[in-house]
């Protein structure tokens, strides 16, 4: 092939996967175009606390009127944006909710870090920060050592079922009986071992028990051999944000941790903008 139309060849490719929103990645920008140009008008939303125009929107971000409607229209089935009248936009709800949940989970993690060292250099034993997600709860930060002589670890960002962890009856807790009994319905109330609370009513005893001491247990549910304790970490708004647990061998587990573990996680609530005034367990109660 001729240098001449080599070349003319390679400027229709390079021009061909431009318009397809492929960019060459400078490690600054998206490599996919159309996530550039969104970005580009999200924060050309997040400039303006009212509603925006199309033709607003269009100058401000130096895309052409159609391409911005279209990826606009397209961000708003995902509720990243809104259209509260034909032909404007605004940030979605969204984008909210998906704030405050990385915010809880950083603030919670930021904020316990320390306090959980410290717990942990008292008990020696696994200390675990979960969040609940769904009908699971997720471990998002441990402090341990080999000294616990754990044989099974949970490790960071794994899973487990709300009804067969501490912390996950914490949360369960706090939910009024017909929605328990909808997480009973959902998930069938599977059992790990045999200590694993499979059935409704005994599941309802333990969770008022829960509520009237603010703390929970697990006695081997999850994992034979290994016992749980749990209290509750809350923000500004008195919300069940996060539980704080120990973990150790069932026989190494000791009952005088558990006023320092509701300490520490007062502690961290605090440090979260929770006042004692508020009462975490005021809102256990609320529920029974």
């Amino acid at each position: 092939m001729p240098r001449g139309a080599r070349q003319f060849r390679d400027a229709k490719i390079q021009e061909a996967l431009h318009n397809i929103g492929m960019r060459k990645n400078d490690g600054q920008t998206p490599t996919i175009q159309v996530l550039e140009r969104a970005f580009a008008l999200l924060d050309v939303l997040a400039e303006h606390q009212d509603p925006v125009s199309l033709k607003e929107i269009s100058e401000r971000s130096g895309l052409h009127p159609s391409t911005a409607h279209r990826i606009l229209n397209d961000m708003a089935v995902g509720r990243l944006v809104d259209r509260p009248q034909a032909g404007s936009y605004r940030l979605g709800m969204r984008l909210l909710e998906l704030g405050n949940l990385v915010k809880a989970r950083l603030d919670v993690r930021d904020a316990a870090l320390a306090p959980m060292r410290e717990l942990h250099k008292l008990t020696h034993q696994p200390v675990n920060l979960s969040v609940r997600q769904g009908d699971e709860i997720v471990y998002i930060e441990r402090t341990y050592s080999e000294r616990s002589g754990m044989q099974v670890v949970r490790a960071i960002g794994g899973r487990a079922p709300l009804h067969l962890t501490s912390v996950g009856k914490l949360f369960l807790a706090h939910e009024d009986p017909q929605r328990v009994r909808a997480y009973a319905t959902r998930t069938g109330l599977a059992g790990h071992t045999r200590n694993s609370i499979t059935d409704i009513a005994r599941l309802e005893r333990e969770l008022h028990g829960v509520r009237h001491q603010t703390v929970a247990r697990d006695d081997e549910e999850l994992e034979l051999g290994v016992r749980c304790m749990a209290a509750g970490i809350y923000d500004d708004q008195n919300k069940l944000v996060a539980g704080l647990s120990i973990s150790a061998p069932a026989d190494r587990l000791e009952e005088g941790w558990l006023e320092r573990l509701k300490a520490t996680a007062s502690q961290i609530s605090s440090a979260l903008g929770h006042r004692i005034s508020q009462g975490p367990a005021a809102g256990l109660k609320a529920s029974s």
